[in-house]
């Protein structure tokens, strides 16, 4: 599934595609695949005042190279946080330069059931953009209100810990609950256990494409 196949990550803001699949992600890097990365807002706005307004473009550039993703597979764009649905027409235009210049065989992107505005705004505009392709939805489970678990990929003690790292890059998070060490680790156990592994990121299935 992962082997040598070229992957797209769909970040409403960045750290959103590393906390949804970051282990996954590094899991897929070790089998040769090809991936990439396109964080939609830097969340300007929201950055704490002790650090500069291009901070989390910089703690994205950080995190993903700690999990492997090059540097020229990293796309930044600067829409306004919380507001990615005025602006979905532009959007999708940007997905479908996406789907023509990379080809992915693999798109994963926030849960069709997240409810945050800005993620729900991505993943109907990438189901879309990338209807072609297998598309599988995370989870960031503070804003799922239900999430569907109908696909797990087993994952590494190593692959959590890149995981781990890359989010720790983001110095502007620091003292969020979903930040924390030890709850990525719970749930990626709460994932493992339900398919008798160590560890898993569960996704939920929005098209499944077999070739």
């Amino acid at each position: 599934m992962l082997k040598n196949k070229k992957i797209l990550i769909l970040a409403p803001h960045t750290d959103d595609g590393e906390l949804g699949c970051g282990a996954t992600i590094a899991k897929a890097i070790s089998k040769k695949a090809k991936v990439f990365y396109a964080a939609f807002s830097t969340a300007e706005a929201s950055v704490p005042i002790d650090y500069a307004k291009n901070q989390l473009a910089i703690e994205v550039g950080n995190a993903t190279r700690k999990l492997g993703i090059k540097k020229e597979n990293l796309l930044v764009f600067k829409y306004e946080v919380r507001k990615l649905n005025y602006v979905r027409q532009e959007v999708l235009e940007q997905m479908v330069k996406m789907k023509k210049e990379i080809q992915p065989d693999l798109v994963f992107l926030p849960s069709s059931r997240d409810i945050h505005q800005d993620h729900i705004t991505v993943t109907n505009e990438g189901i879309r953009a990338f209807k072609h392709s297998t598309i599988l939805g995370y989870e960031l489970i503070w804003n799922n209100l239900s999430f569907s678990t109908d696909c797990f990929i087993k994952v590494s003690k190593k692959d959590l810990k890149k995981k781990i790292k890359s989010l720790q890059e983001y110095k502007t998070q620091e003292g969020r609950i979903y930040m924390d060490p030890k709850f990525i680790k719970s749930l990626a156990k709460v994932r493992g256990t339900q398919i008798g592994m160590r560890y898993a990121e569960a996704f939920e299935v929005i098209r499944w494409i077999i070739r």
